[in-house]
C-alpha cells in the first residue's frame, strides 16, 4: 500500500463530448510528480455506467475515441505510480432503461435513489450476474491494475421481483419488514463473496476493496472480502474532522493495512472547481499518518482527461511532500493505549443512541489528550486496562461474561448511565447486571432536567454551584468507602404546559436530592447522567472539565500521555513501530472554523449546514510532555529532522519540552 494516493473520480454524463481529448502522458506525469502523487485510482466504470475503455460488456463512452484507462495506467506505471481501478457496482446509469427489473425498490417505496437521479441496483436480481462479468473482464483486460475498487456497496431492504421470488422460495415473508431486512443481509454477503471471486479467479493476488463509507463496529463478517480498507471521511461534507481519528481507532485493530480518504473539495464528492484551503489537507494528511493509516485524497477528472494544474501543484502537493518526509515513521505501527471505548449494542450492533454516546466520549477523550481505541464484542480487550462502556450498552449473557472476565484479570470500567444494565428481552434496561460497582441503585429519576454540584475535586474551575444537566441522571447512592462526584439537586418540578418556570427550565431546589452524581472505586468510575450523550449534543465545556478531572483522576499515572499548552483542539496519538524499536509520539494542532449556513440552490445533493474547515494553522507550544514508557529511551528527538530533545525518565514516565510547532509534530523515542 502507498501513503500518498489519489481518488480519481471521472462520473462523466454520455451527454458531454470530446471525453480524454486534452489527456496528454508528459503533463499527466509531470503534474503527479510535482504533487508527490505515488498511487492513483483510475476509473474502467463510473456511475453513468459508459466503460473508458474498448469494452464487450459495456459500452465505451460514446464520446471517447480511444483507450483511456490504457493511457492513464500507462503513463502512471512509467513513473512508479500504482493504479488501482475503479467500478461502480451500486449504480449503473446506462442499464437502468434496459432493465428497469434490476433497480432495487425499497420496502415500502417505488425504488431507491441515491442522488442527482442516478438509481441504485438491486444484488439480488441479474445485475449481480452481470457486474461479475464486467469485473472479470476488466481483471482479465489489466492484469497491470493495482486492485480493484467496488463503489456503492449497500444493499436496502428491496422487494424487486426477483428479491420477492428468492424469500418466498426460502419461506420469507416479502411483506415483513424483518423478514425482508434479513434477506438482505444474505444479499449482500452474496454480493461481496461473488465478486471478490469474481477478481480472485482472475488474479488470485489482486487487492480487492469494497466502498460502502467505512467498515462498521461489529460488521467484521465482511473483512474476509477485503484485502485493505480505506476509510471514506470528508470533514467539509458534514462528517467533521473527529469522524476519521473514530473510524481509524476501530480499524487498526483488525490487522489490515488502511488508508484514509478525504478530498480536496471546498464541500463533497462530485464538485467541480472547489477548492479546499492547502492547510486543511496539510492537517488531514497529518492525521492519517497520525492514527496509523496512509493517505488517500479525493479529486474528480475533468471530462477532458486533464489534470487540474490548482488541485495538483498547489493544494495536493505541499501536504504529500509533507507526508513523503513523515512516511518512514508511520508504517507497521500499532497504538500505545491502555484505554478502548466499547461501541457496541448486543443483537443490534452499534444504533444510533450508542454511536451518539460514543462519539461524546470519543470527543472527550481526544480534547483531553488521552490517545483511545474502539473495540466491539468480537475483538479481544487484553491489551486494555480501562474500558469505556457509555451510556446505553445494555448486556446480555454473552457481554456480561466478557465484562466479568475482563475485570477478574484487573480491568477497570468506566460507566455511565444505563452502562452495565441488564438487557431485557424488550430491549430496555433491566437491573444492573455488573456487580460491586460501589453504589445502590435506586431507580430512574423523575427529573428532566436536573443539575449537578460536583464535588470540589472534580468541579470546573470556573463552576462551584449546580449546573445544569439536560439529560437527567439514574438514582444512586454512594457506597461506604466509594468516592462521591458530587450530588444531584432537583428541580422544583418538571416543565409542562401547566407547570412551568422562566424561558426553559425550572430552577434546582437549594438542598441536595440525596443522590449522588456518580462514584470512583480502585476499580469502577460510574457517572449517573448520560454523560457522553449529553457531550456529543451539547458541547458543554463545563461538563467537559468534571469529565476530564474525574478521567484523570481515576487513570492516575496509567494516563499514557500529558500535553500541557496543546489545549483542547489539540490532538495526541502514541504509536509503537516495532520493527525500527520506537515509539512515536504524534502531536497536533489545527483549529477549525464553522462556515455557511445555507442550501445551495438547484443542489439538493449540496448543503452547507455550519461546514467545519481548516484555514489557518497558527504556531503552538512549547508544550510540556509527559508519556508513559515501560523503559528509558536512549533518545527523544524531533522527526523527521532529528533534532534531540533533553529528557528526564521517573517513575516510568518520560518528561520533556517539545519547541513550538504548526500543525503536526513527532518525537521519536528509541528504545
Amino acid at each position: 500500500m502507498r501513503f500518498r494516493q489519489i481518488h480519481l473520480d471521472f462520473h462523466t454524463s454520455p451527454l458531454i463530448p470530446g471525453i480524454g481529448k486534452a489527456f496528454n502522458k508528459k503533463e499527466w506525469q509531470e503534474t503527479l510528480k510535482k504533487a508527490n502523487v505515488d498511487s492513483i485510482t483510475l476509473f474502467a466504470y463510473g456511475h453513468h455506467g459508459n466503460a473508458y475503455f474498448s469494452a464487450k460488456e459495456s459500452p465505451r463512452h460514446p464520446h471517447l475515441d480511444f483507450e483511456l484507462l490504457r493511457a492513464q495506467m500507462d503513463a502512471c506505471h512509467e513513473i512508479g505510480v500504482a493504479t488501482p481501478v475503479y467500478i461502480s457496482a451500486g449504480l449503473f446509469e446506462n442499464y437502468v432503461e434496459k432493465h428497469p427489473d434490476w433497480l432495487e425498490h425499497r420496502f415500502g417505496q417505488k425504488f431507491s435513489k441515491h442522488y442527482a437521479g442516478f438509481k441504485k441496483f438491486c444484488f439480488g436480481s441479474p445485475w449481480l450476474d452481470k457486474l461479475c462479468e464486467i469485473t472479470r473482464e476488466v481483471v482479465t483486460r489489466f492484469p497491470d491494475a493495482d486492485g480493484i475498487f467496488f463503489d456503492i456497496i449497500n444493499q436496502g431492504p428491496c422487494v424487486c421481483k426477483h428479491c420477492t421470488k428468492r424469500m418466498k422460495a426460502q419461506g420469507l415473508d416479502p411483506k415483513c419488514k424483518d423478514d425482508v431486512e434479513k434477506f438482505a443481509h444474505q444479499v449482500l454477503m452474496e454480493y461481496y463473496q461473488r465478486t471478490t471471486e469474481a477478481v480472485h479467479s482472475i488474479d488470485p493476488k489482486m487487492r480487492v476493496f469494497h466502498n460502502s463509507g467505512n467498515v462498521a463496529v461489529g460488521t467484521e463478517e465482511i473483512l474476509p472480502y477485503f484485502t485493505h480498507l480505506e476509510l471514506e471521511s470528508l470533514p467539509t461534507g458534514g462528517w467533521g474532522y473527529d469522524h476519521f481519528t473514530m473510524s481509524a481507532a476501530f480499524v487498526r485493530n483488525l490487522g489490515m493495512d488502511f488508508l484514509g480518504m478525504t478530498g480536496k473539495f471546498a464541500t463533497t464528492w462530485g464538485e467541480f472547481g472547489g477548492f479546499k484551503h492547502p492547510n486543511a489537507l496539510r492537517y488531514e494528511c497529518a492525521a492519517m499518518l497520525a492514527n496509523g493509516a496512509k493517505c488517500s485524497i479525493g479529486d474528480q477528472l475533468h471530462p477532458s482527461g486533464k489534470l487540474d494544474f490548482s488541485t495538483y501543484c498547489e493544494v495536493i502537493a505541499p501536504a504529500y511532500r509533507e507526508v513523503r518526509e513523515k512516511e518512514a515513521w508511520c508504517d507497521g505501527v500499532t497504538a500505545k493505549t491502555p484505554i478502548a471505548i466499547l461501541a457496541y449494542a448486543p443483537g443490534f450492533g452499534p444504533t444510533p443512541a450508542v454511536k451518539d454516546a460514543t462519539t461524546g466520549a470519543a470527543r472527550i477523550l481526544a480534547e483531553s489528550h488521552i490517545p483511545y481505541d474502539i473495540v466491539d464484542q468480537n475483538l479481544p480487550w487484553d491489551k486494555y486496562t480501562y474500558l469505556i462502556v457509555p451510556d446505553n450498552v445494555l448486556l446480555d449473557a454473552k457481554l456480561l461474561k466478557q465484562l466479568n472476565a475482563f475485570r477478574k484479570r484487573g480491568g477497570k470500567l468506566i460507566l455511565s448511565a444505563d452502562a452495565g444494565r441488564q438487557l431485557l428481552p424488550d430491549g430496555k434496561p433491566g437491573a444492573f447486571a455488573l456487580k460491586n460497582l460501589g453504589f445502590q441503585f435506586k431507580g430512574e429519576s423523575e427529573w428532566t432536567p436536573d443539575y449537578l454540584q460536583a464535588d470540589a475535586k472534580f468541579a470546573p474551575s470556573f463552576v462551584h454551584t449546580p449546573m445544569v444537566m439536560y439529560y437527567g441522571a439514574r438514582k444512586i447512592q454512594a457506597d461506604k468507602g466509594a468516592q462521591s462526584l458530587g450530588d444531584i439537586y432537583a428541580p422544583y418540578f418538571n416543565r409542562t404546559a401547566d407547570h412551568f418556570c422562566s424561558h426553559a427550565q425550572t430552577p434546582y431546589q437549594p438542598k441536595p436530592s440525596g443522590f449522588q452524581a456518580g462514584v470512583m472505586t480502585d476499580d469502577v468510575l460510574y457517572f449517573a447522567h448520560p454523560i457522553f450523550s449529553a457531550y456529543n449534543a451539547l458541547g458543554a465545556v463545563a461538563l467537559l472539565h468534571y469529565v476530564q478531572k474525574a478521567l484523570l483522576a481515576f487513570l492516575g499515572a496509567d494516563n499514557p500521555v500529558v500535553a500541557n499548552g496543546l489545549t483542547s483542539v489539540g490532538r495526541t496519538t502514541y504509536m509503537r513501530q516495532e520493527a525500527q524499536k520506537r515509539d512515536v509520539l504524534h502531536l497536533l494542532y489545527g483549529p477549525t472554523a464553522s462556515r455557511g449556513i445555507a442550501k445551495i440552490p438547484d443542489a439538493p445533493f449540496f448543503t452547507c449546514h455550519g461546514t467545519e474547515l481548516i484555514e489557518d494553522l497558527p504556531v503552538i507550544g512549547p508544550v510540556q510532555v509527559s508519556v508513559k514508557r515501560a523503559k528509558r529511551p536512549s533518545v527523544v528527538k524531533l522527526a523527521p529532522s532529528g533534532e534531540d530533545l533533553p529528557f528526564k525518565y521517573t517513575k516510568g514516565r518520560v518528561e520533556f519540552t517539545v519547541p513550538a510547532f504548526s500543525c503536526h509534530q513527532m518525537i521519536e523515542l528509541d528504545d
